[in-house]
């Protein structure tokens, strides 16, 4: 029997990366009922035929879900059905990066974006779903994937790593309010990971954001999704505080190998 079984886990950013890796990752361990949320619905319909049909006991809920929009956070967990309305595991996995730029041509626009989803979004998702865990006894877990990007800016990633900045700071206050609970909270910093993350940064220039790997051979979303469930299946007393996680070419965000011929 996994630990797993029967938990209702919830997954944001779900449709892609790490987030639909690690969805893969928790069918393949044990019997969970996954809400999985993403703007891209049709997407997730997609995930939940395939997990459903492949993995015994899987149980899928896919919901669209936009959660730099507060109210719709609000409003999507408080209508869960009540199947899934008693989650037991938060992933908060939502997030994105737009735009190369150093501060004096920050596009404004994308700045707010990048908070609303990095910050906003996972401070409103933690709000949310931390009531149904006090609701149950004080117990539960909260995943907040970051960056090693919240240890060491870079040039032209101002913004993204003062957004994971903001997460890990996030992440040890609430660890500190819930130290009196069954409430764990992990901190998951993955270096480079091959996903549509850099894609999307560059507006879908894929030759550009392809350029970005060259030479070094990055994570994939699947080896970020096996540490989540090593987090989340370890004894309730042992806490994944925070774990990076970076492919052997890269020491920090600015310490990368890249093999040439």
């Amino acid at each position: 029997m996994s630990k797993l079984d029967g938990k209702t886990i919830l997954i944001t950013g779900a449709s892609a990366g790490i987030g639909k890796a690690t969805a893969i990752e928790i069918a393949k361990t044990g019997k969970a009922k996954l809400i999985l949320t993403a703007r891209r619905v049709a997407v997730l319909e997609e995930l939940k035929a395939e997990l459903e049909s492949k993995y015994e006991g899987v149980k899928v809920l896919p919901l669209k879900l936009d959660v730099s929009n507060v109210k719709e956070v609000e409003s999507t967990i408080a209508s869960l059905p009540e199947e899934f309305a008693n989650i037991d595991v938060l992933i908060n996995n939502a997030g994105l990066a737009l735009g190369i730029n150093f501060v004096r041509d920050l596009d404004m626009q994308e700045t707010m974006t990048m908070v609303n989803t990095n910050v906003v979004g996972l401070i409103a998702m933690t709000k949310a779903v931390i009531r149904i865990f006090y609701k149950n006894g004080g117990r539960g877990d909260i995943v907040n994937v970051s960056s090693i990007g919240s240890q060491e800016c870079y040039p032209r990633g101002s913004v993204y790593c003062c957004t994971k900045a903001a997460v890990s700071m996030f992440t040890s206050a609430v660890r500190r309010e819930t130290i009196d609970t069954r409430i764990r909270v992990l901190e998951i910093d993955p270096g480079m990971v091959l996903t549509e993350f850099n894609t999307v940064r560059v507006h879908g220039d894929k030759a550009f954001a392809d350029k970005l790997y060259e030479g070094c051979d990055p994570l994939t979303g699947q080896d970020v999704g096996e540490l989540i469930v090593f987090g989340i299946t370890r004894r309730e007393n042992v806490v994944l505080a925070e774990a990076s996680i970076v492919p052997s070419c890269q020491a920090s965000t600015t310490a990368l190998y890249r093999k040439t011929e």
